[in-house]
């Protein structure tokens, strides 16, 4: 800061708006790329009543820098001075949109930025109502249409941001991207829901007996770099019963449940040796979070059967959180962000089982599991 824009803050802080406003002016005309002075400048401009100029100096900042957050709110300011309401809600969404996630925001900009995502919230709900009317005629659209094209509008009105699958190691193209997949493609589903009961008796009496025992779900070497995994490495706040694991029955588990064995034996699961298939009673202990990650592979998809679920147990993929209700199950893509959560005082139960991506063809599934074996194999040799 140079001693002309100290003295312009000095004169600003005693009243002398005008005085300040010159000493600025002279500053910006010298160097017209202090993004900081311009911001001061179009404040001084307001408040001496020059609303076109301080639009201009607001301007001159988003052409520096289109995202540059106090710009962003402070032509949102004054398009609310000038009652262009819909365009200052606009300007406050892509201001809110520049802060990162989860950070504190400073008392001093709080009650700012709460205007500005209350504003924001009005506006979208507003626009919001008027897409929904502009298709609710439309007739022929069917549930699965009408909760794309909801997303559609989500996204557009950036309430939820666009997610895509990133696994960990293995991304086959071409394959649809879906949180949560579309029930009606998988038609077993209903069969494996009407044995609920049985099944979470059969994890009852496996959880009763003296020489089970569940064990960790994340169980991660020395050495290897666990990232999001610290806090739940080899922990027993996270822990599964396998009953098939990378492709192997567990024998004492397995023959404790014939009838969640049956349940999804319909099920064409992934068969890969020393991988798939894969399920397991997964047990989530009171108070417990599982972090935000993503899968190895998108060429399968997941099931969860909700067996236990207590209040407040919810499970995020991508834009979408739901909570786990019991005996209704869901798919969705592991290899898009998800992360899950126990905030009751009570453990959460879910079955667990692996399936083939439906967009994959019998061929393409063979030729997945060869060269994942044969990776496998050229790892090992390694």
């Amino acid at each position: 800061m140079d001693t002309r824009e100290r003295d312009a803050d000095a004169l600003a802080a005693r009243g002398d708006v005008a005085g300040a406003r010159v000493l600025l002016e002279r500053v910006v005309a010298a160097e017209p790329k202090r993004k900081d002075t311009w911001i001061k400048l179009a404040a001084l401009r307001r408040a001496d009543g020059d609303l076109s100029g301080a639009e201009d100096a607001i301007g001159t900042v988003l052409r520096l820098d289109p995202l540059h957050f106090m710009a962003l709110m402070s032509c949102a300011r004054l398009l609310e001075t000038t009652n262009r309401s819909d365009e200052a809600a606009r300007y406050y969404i892509r201001a809110v949109a520049q802060l990162p996630p989860g950070e504190t925001i400073p008392p001093t900009l709080a009650p700012m930025v709460e205007h500005a995502r209350r504003v924001g919230d009005a506006y979208q709900d507003k626009v919001a109502a008027r897409w929904e009317a502009s298709i609710a005629e439309q007739l022929d659209l069917d549930d699965v249409a009408r909760r794309r094209l909801a997303r559609f509008a989500s996204n557009a009105l950036r309430r939820t941001r666009v997610f895509h699958s990133e696994p960990t190691h293995y991304s086959y193209p071409g394959l649809v991207e879906r949180e949560f997949h579309d029930r009606t493609s998988f038609p077993w589903l209903a069969a494996i829901e009407a044995q609920t009961d049985a099944i979470r008796e059969e994890y009852l009496g496996l959880a009763g007996k003296g020489d089970s025992r569940a064990e960790p779900y994340v169980q991660y070497d020395a050495g290897l770099p666990v990232r999001q995994w610290a806090a739940l490495n080899h922990s027993l706040d996270w822990t599964a019963f396998h009953l098939v694991r990378n492709g192997a029955q567990v024998a004492q588990h397995a023959a404790a449940c014939p009838v969640t064995l049956a349940a999804f034996s319909p099920v064409e699961q992934p068969q890969i040796a020393g991988r798939s298939p894969n399920a397991m009673f997964s047990l989530l202990k009171p108070r417990t979070r599982i972090p935000p990650h993503t899968g190895v592979a998108n060429t399968r998809l997941v099931c969860h059967v909700p067996l236990i679920i207590p209040e407040r147990c919810w499970f995020r993929v991508g834009a979408l959180t739901r909570e786990w209700r019991v005996g209704e199950a869901f798919i969705f893509d592991d290899t898009i962000e998800h992360e899950a959560g126990n905030d009751s005082d009570a453990p959460r139960v879910v079955l667990i089982f692996d399936l083939w991506h439906p967009g994959l063809s019998a061929s393409e599934r063979t030729a997945v599991a060869r060269l994942m074996e044969q990776d496998d194999t050229e790892g090992a040799a390694l």
